[in-house]
C-alpha cells in the first residue's frame, strides 16, 4: 500500500527581538563615521567574469488613440492607460488583480472573502459573468442568492476593491459549453455575428446593465472594465460589435479588455479594446500524459513576448507564440497569471507554491505592470436546474476535459472553503512591492542580459532581466523552474552599463529555487540606495522618519550600499564602509529590530528593518487604531474599517513528493502556529499604545490579544463498504479524447465509509473537515445530498463543515471513494502511482476536523 498522507503542522517562533543601536549624534557629523577602505577582493572574485547587461531607457508615455469607455467618475477621478501602464488620476497605477466567481461562493460569506483578498494585496476582483448561471431556461433569469451579480459589486465596493466584469456571451472558466446555455448553443450562430445570437447577447448585456445601475465607475461605483468574450480566434469585427452592444446597453466602463491570446483573424484598430495575457505553470488541459509538455518552460524565462501559447492548447492547438504589430502600444497587462491549477480526470495537477512565485516574477520582470490571477479564489459550482454545470466531455461544445461536477478548488491562494494556502502568503508579499514602488516600476523598461538560456534545456545560464529608467530600477532574478531543479549559480556579480555599477560586492552563489528581485538606484525618501542584495516590501512614513522594510533573499549576504552625497551620519558605524563614494553595509543579519539608522541632510531619518525568510512571509500592512501599520503574524489577517480580525489557520498536508523541499517551502509551512504554542501577533509602530500601564517598545510590539489557535481532532470513520468491481476507463467524446470521468452509477461500486463527527462540534469555529485518502475520485455526501468531489492528486480534500450545518442536522456524512487503478491513462503526481505489487487502491487513511476561531482587536 502507498504511504498514507498525513497533515503536518510546522511553526517558527514569532518571539519579540529588539536590537540596540547607538543613538544619532544631535547634531551632523561633518563626514561620515566608518572605515575608509572597502573590503579587498578575493582571488576568487577577481577570476569572476560579471554577469553584463546594458539598460533600456524607456519608451515616452503615450495615451494617443486609446478609445475606450467614460474615464471620470463624479468625484472627478480619472482611470484611463497609456503604452506602459494604467492610469489613476493621470498617475502611473499598478493595481494587482484576482479572480472570484461569486456564482460559485456563497453570498454570506463574499465579503469576509473579499476582505481577505484585499489584506493580501488585491485591488481589483474580477469575476465571470456565466451565462448559463443566470438564464439556463430561455428567458427565465435568476439573479437571486449567490447569482446575485448587483450584490457581489457593491459588496466590493463596501470593502474597498474596484471591479472587472467578464461578461463573455463565452466565459469558458471549466463550465458547461463555457457558459453559454444548451438552448443557446442547440440554436447554432454562437461566437459570431450572427443576427439571432446577438440578439440574445443584446438581451444578456441588458441584463448584467440593469444589475449594474450605478455601480459603474462614472456613477461613483466599483466596475471599471469589462471583458469581451474570452480566448477568442475568429475576426476582429464580432468584438467590436460586442463592444458596441455593451455601450448600447448602458455598460460604459473606463476599461474594455479581452485576452491577447490567440491571434484574431483580422487586425483590430488600435486602443478600442485592451488585451491582457497570462502565464501558467503548467495545465490540466493538455493531451499528452507527461508532465510539463509543450511550451510550459517558457514561462519561466524572462522574455519581451508577451503571448504564452501554453494556455487552453487543447482547443487552440500548439500555436506560434508571436506578438501583434502594434503590441509595444498597449501596456503590458495580465488576466489569467495561473494562481493554482484545476485537475482534469485525465491530468492531476499538483501545485507547487514556487512557481506561481517564479511565474508572476518573470512577468514582472519582462515588462508587466498589474498582475492579474486566475483564479485568486477557489469555488464550487452551483446546482444547475436541468443538467450539472460543470465543463464535460459528454457535451456538444467546450468538451474537451471532464471536470470534477462540484470542485472547482483550483488550488488558489484562497481556497473554496476560505482556505489560506502558502502562495497566498507568498504573492502577498510581492504585492507589497507593487503597493509600495510600482508607480516607479510602471516607467522601467525591460533590458535581458547579454548571455540568455538557448532553450528549455539551458540550466547553467542564470535567468535575469532589468527594469529600468535607464539609471534606476530593479534587477529580477528566477532559479526556479517546475519540476525540474536548477543549480545553484555559483560566483554571480551583475555589471550593468552605461555606468559600470557592479554588485554585489563579493561575487554570490545563486541558491537553486530562488526567485527575487533587488534595488538599484532607488529613492527611499531623499537617500538614494546605490543598490541592495535584499528585497524591498514596504515602508511607512511617521514625520521627519521613513522605515524601509526589506526581505533577506535566502543562501544570499545582504549588502546595502547608499550613495554619500545627502548623507551626514549612519549607525550603527561599527557595521558599514566606506568604498567609491559610497556607505556599504555588508553581511546585514535579518531580524525584528533596527539593521541600522541613516541621517540625511535635509535632516530626515532612515530606518532600515530586514526580515527573514518566514518574518517576511508573516508581514502584512493595513490600517488600525487610526494609522497606517505593519503586522508580523502568523495567523491570516483582515482590516475592516479600523479593525483587524485575525483567524487561526492549519497548514495543508506537506505532500513534497513531486517536488524538493527547500528553505521556501519550508517558511512557508513556518509561518503558521503551533496548536500548543500561540504566538503573539506583533505590530509596528507601537509607540503610541500602551499595555498594562506601561509603554511598549518603539518597534515591534506585541497586540494585546491572544492570537488564535487551531484545535485539530481526529474522527473515527467506520468502513461500511468495501470498494466493488473496477470500472472500465474508457475515452470521453472530445474531438481529441482522454480517460473518461465516473458517472454517478460508477459509484455503486465505490468503497464507503461513514464518519463519526463529534457530538459537540462547534459549528461557529468554522471547521474544516480534512480527508486524507489514496484513490481515483473521492465524493462527500451528507445523507443524501452530494456535497463536494475530488480529482485525487495527493491533497487531502478539505470541506468546510459550517456551509452545511443544516444538511449535516438531517444526516451522517459519508465518503465514497473509487480505487485507483495504476493502468488508467491518467497523469498523476508520483507519489499517486500505487506500488508494483498493487495495482489498486480505495483507502480513507485519516479524517480530521480542524477549527479556525477568529479574534478581533
Amino acid at each position: 500500500m502507498k504511504r498514507a498522507l498525513l497533515p503536518f503542522l510546522a511553526a517558527t517562533s514569532l518571539a519579540v527581538a529588539q536590537a540596540s543601536l547607538p543613538a544619532i549624534p544631535s547634531s551632523p557629523a561633518p563626514q561620515i563615521a566608518g572605515t575608509e577602505a572597502g573590503a579587498t577582493p578575493s582571488a576568487a572574485s577577481r577570476a569572476v567574469v560579471p554577469l553584463t547587461l546594458t539598460l533600456v531607457a524607456p519608451a515616452p508615455a503615450q495615451t494617443a488613440g486609446f478609445a475606450l469607455g467614460t474615464a471620470r467618475n463624479p468625484s472627478g477621478s480619472t482611470i484611463a492607460a497609456d503604452n506602459r501602464s494604467l492610469l489613476l488620476d493621470g498617475q502611473p497605477w499598478t493595481p494587482v488583480m484576482g479572480e472570484f466567481h461569486y456564482a460559485r461562493y456563497p453570498a454570506a460569506e463574499w465579503r469576509e472573502e473579499l476582505l481577505k483578498m484585499k489584506a493580501g494585496g488585491i485591488a481589483i476582483v474580477a469575476t465571470y459573468v456565466f451565462w448559463i448561471h443566470h438564464e439556463e431556461t430561455a428567458g427565465q433569469w435568476d439573479w437571486s442568492g449567490a447569482r446575485d451579480l448587483r450584490h457581489f459589486v457593491d459588496t466590493a465596493r463596501e470593502v474597498g476593491l474596484k471591479v472587472i466584469v467578464r461578461c463573455g456571451p463565452w466565459c469558458h472558466g471549466e463550465v458547461r459549453n463555457g457558459g453559454l446555455p444548451d438552448w443557446v448553443v442547440a440554436r447554432g450562430g454562437s461566437r459570431s455575428d450572427d443576427p439571432t445570437y446577438l440578439a440574445s447577447v443584446a438581451t444578456l448585456y441588458a441584463q448584467i446593465a440593469a444589475q449594474l445601475r450605478g455601480l459603474l465607475w462614472k456613477d461613483g461605483g466599483p466596475v471599471v472594465g469589462l471583458q469581451l468574450e474570452n480566448e477568442y480566434w475568429g475576426p476582429a469585427e464580432h468584438l467590436l460589435t460586442l463592444k458596441r452592444l455593451a455601450r448600447e446597453a448602458g455598460l460604459d466602463t473606463p476599461l474594455y479588455t479581452r485576452t491577447g491570446w490567440p491571434a484574431l483573424k483580422t487586425p483590430i484598430p488600435f486602443g478600442e479594446i485592451l488585451p491582457l495575457y497570462g502565464v501558467y505553470a503548467e495545465g490540466f488541459w493538455d493531451r499528452e500524459l507527461t508532465s510539463m509538455p509543450g511550451s510550459y518552460w517558457a514561462g519561466f524565462h524572462f522574455s519581451t513576448l508577451r503571448t504564452d501559447a501554453a494556455i487552453a492548447n487543447e482547443a487552440l492547438g500548439r500555436r506560434e507564440t508571436r506578438d501583434a504589430p502594434d503590441i509595444a502600444r498597449y501596456p503590458y497587462l495580465t488576466c489569467e497569471i495561473g494562481g493554482g491549477m484545476m485537475s482534469a480526470y485525465h491530468r492531476r495537477i499538483l501545485v507547487d507554491p514556487r512557481d506561481i512565485e517564479a511565474t508572476t516574477l518573470v512577468k514582472l520582470g519582462s515588462g508587466s505592470t498589474s498582475p492579474g490571477y486566475y483564479m485568486y479564489h477557489g469555488g464550487t459550482n452551483p446546482e444547475g436546474r436541468q443538467t450539472t454545470l460543470m465543463e464535460e466531455q459528454s457535451t456538444a461544445v467546450t468538451n474537451w476535459n471532464d471536470m470534477p461536477v462540484k470542485n472547482y478548488d483550483f488550488q488558489a491562494p484562497l481556497g473554496q472553503y476560505g482556505q489560506v494556502r502558502p502562495q497566498y502568503h507568498i504573492l502577498r508579499r510581492l504585492h507589497s512591492f507593487l503597493h509600495a514602488y510600482g508607480p516607479d516600476l510602471a516607467g522601467m523598461a525591460v533590458a535581458l542580459p547579454d548571455k540568455r538560456p538557448t532553450g528549455r534545456d539551458d540550466v547553467e545560464t542564470l535567468r535575469w532581466s532589468v527594469r529600468s529608467d535607464g539609471v534606476r530600477g530593479f534587477l529580477f532574478v528566477n532559479n526556479h523552474e517546475r519540476g525540474r531543479t536548477l543549480p545553484a549559480k555559483q560566483g554571480v556579480q551583475f555589471l550593468l552599463s552605461p555606468g559600470g555599477l557592479s554588485f554585489p560586492s563579493q561575487p554570490a552563489t545563486i541558491p537553486s529555487g530562488a526567485a527575487f528581485l533587488w534595488p538599484f538606484g532607488l529613492d527611499l525618501g531623499g537617500v538614494t540606495l546605490a543598490y541592495a542584495t535584499a528585497q524591498p516590501l514596504t515602508y511607512l512614513d511617521s514625520g521627519n522618519t521613513r522605515t524601509v522594510f526589506f526581505a533577506a533573499t535566502p543562501g544570499v549576504p545582504a549588502e546595502f550600499a547608499f550613495a554619500e552625497q545627502g548623507i551626514t551620519g549612519a549607525t550603527p558605524d561599527s557595521r558599514f564602509t566606506r568604498h567609491d563614494g559610497r556607505i556599504v553595509f555588508r553581511d546585514v543579519q535579518p531580524g525584528r529590530g533596527l539593521a541600522f539608522r541613516i541621517q540625511a541632510v535635509t535632516g530626515k531619518e532612515l530606518q532600515i528593518i530586514l526580515l527573514n525568510e518566514p518574518d517576511s512571509l508573516a508581514l502584512w500592512q493595513g490600517p488600525w487604531r487610526g494609522r497606517e501599520r505593519v503586522f508580523l503574524s502568523g495567523q491570516p489577517l483582515v482590516f475592516d474599517d479600523d479593525q483587524v480580525r485575525a483567524t487561526a489557520a492549519p497548514s495543508r498536508s506537506e505532500t513534497r513528493t513531486n517536488f524538493e523541499a527547500t528553505t521556501a517551502t519550508d517558511s512557508l509551512a513556518g509561518i503558521h502556529a503551533d496548536p500548543g504554542q500561540p504566538e503573539p501577533i506583533l505590530v509596528f509602530p507601537s509607540e503610541d499604545f500602551a499595555a498594562g500601564g506601561e509603554h511598549l517598545p518603539r518597534l515591534f510590539a506585541p497586540v494585546p490579544i491572544v492570537a488564535p489557535t487551531p484545535q485539530i481532532t481526529t474522527v473515527a470513520s467506520v468502513l461500511l463498504k468495501s470498494a466493488g468491481p473496477l470500472r472500465t476507463i474508457t475515452l470521453g467524446r472530445s474531438p481529441q479524447p482522454v480517460a473518461a470521468a465516473p458517472v454517478d452509477a460508477d459509484f455503486a461500486n465505490a468503497a464507503v465509509w461513514r464518519l463519526n463527527l463529534p457530538a459537540d462540534l462547534d459549528l461557529s469555529a468554522n471547521p474544516l473537515l480534512r480527508l486524507c485518502y489514496v484513490g481515483d475520485v473521492a465524493r462527500v455526501y451528507i445523507g443524501n445530498t452530494f456535497v463536494m468531489d475530488d480529482y485525487s492528486n495527493g491533497e487531502p480534500l478539505e470541506i468546510g463543515l459550517a456551509r452545511h450545518a443544516e444538511q449535516l442536522k438531517a444526516g451522517e456524512l459519508t465518503v465514497a471513494i473509487l480505487p485507483l487503478q495504476n493502468s488508467a491513462p491518467i497523469l498523476r503526481p508520483v507519489s499517486e502511482i500505487p506500488t508494483s505489487d498493487q495495482s489498486s487502491e480505495a483507502v480513507l487513511t485519516h479524517a480530521e476536523i480542524i477549527t479556525r476561531p477568529t479574534v478581533e482587536f
